[in-house]
């Protein structure tokens, strides 16, 4: 009896068998009482997706399956207060976001990680960068990103205005689902003439949107929006991949985009003509072959 068991033993020790590659979904603790949702498919290197607000790791289903039938490991999350993660009440800057980010790199004892961040999410791509030293990362991407800082200041005046800003939350507070159901419309550039998507899709985002915690589509609102990252742009020390559309009506690509790629010492800036911000959908072959040349360079 001892010997079958320690034969079996030997034997799933020779396997080539690692526990964080079971291709399943899963909840980890980042903080106490906080767990985030998380999918983790494929073998191979591993890509970190990063999700746009006020959306959820769904809005990467083109990609998820693209990366893994590519031969690499794919993560995709939800931020703490969106999707099937824990909504609690605090914790909504974005030290505590990448504090997050940082715990699942280290929770799943990840090495040579690619991050990519849409919209929002470069705020954590960046961020990792200046508080944990990019530990682990090898390549990082910023999609549609709100890099470096959107808000209209002195020394920034082509910014958004704080006005602006405050009308949106005001929005929010007062009909939550009527905002995401316009933004939405403008998000994929959808118009009289132009409708890249279908009514059926457009309520599909509508609904990941929806199950937002309220309080944290407030608070991201927030941060995303006043959060000033231009002296964090030096620390982001490896090749890093900048698409932006530039019919990008949500966070346009002069204020954004074009900034950082003239601040970020290793990077390749890729324009796509007349796409909006939701191009992960609206631009999905070609994003997917950009991501993939990028992957594997």
């Amino acid at each position: 009896m001892e010997n079958s068991v320690v034969n079996a033993s030997l034997s799933l020790k020779d396997l080539d068998f690692d526990i964080h590659q079971l291709n399943t979904d899963k909840y980890i603790e980042t903080a106490k009482n906080v767990k985030l949702y998380v999918k983790d498919y494929g073998k191979g290197k591993p890509v970190i997706l990063i999700h746009g607000w006020p959306l959820s790791n769904e809005m990467w289903e083109y990609q998820v399956e693209f990366l893994v039938k590519n031969n690499y490991r794919v993560i995709a999350y939800d931020r703490r207060g969106f999707g099937k993660s824990s909504q609690p009440w605090e914790g909504y800057d974005y030290d505590t976001l990448t504090d997050d980010l940082s715990e699942i790199i280290q929770q799943l004892e990840l090495e040579d990680v690619t991050l990519v961040g849409f919209s929002m999410g470069g705020g954590e791509v960046v961020r990792y960068f200046s508080r944990h030293n990019g530990k682990g990362v090898s390549k990082a991407a910023l999609i549609s990103s709100i890099i470096p800082f959107l808000l209209k200041t002195d020394d920034n005046p082509d910014g958004h205005p704080r006005e602006k800003s405050e009308s949106t939350a005001e929005a929010i507070k007062e009909d939550r689902i009527g905002f995401i159901d316009n933004f939405g419309k403008t998000f994929f550039g959808v118009n009289i003439i132009n409708k890249p998507l279908s009514t059926a899709l457009l309520e599909y985002y509508r609904t990941l949107c929806s199950f937002a915690s309220p309080h944290a589509t407030l608070k991201c609102a927030e941060s995303f929006s006043y959060t000033d990252f231009r002296d964090e742009l030096s620390s982001v020390n490896v090749p890093t991949l900048i698409i932006h559309g530039n019919d990008d009506k949500i966070v346009p690509i002069d204020l954004t985009s074009k900034k950082a790629s003239e601040a970020i010492a290793n990077n390749t800036y890729i324009v796509y003509e007349g796409a909006p911000h939701g191009l992960f959908y609206t631009e999905r072959d070609k994003l997917n072959d950009d991501l993939l040349d990028f992957l594997n360079s």
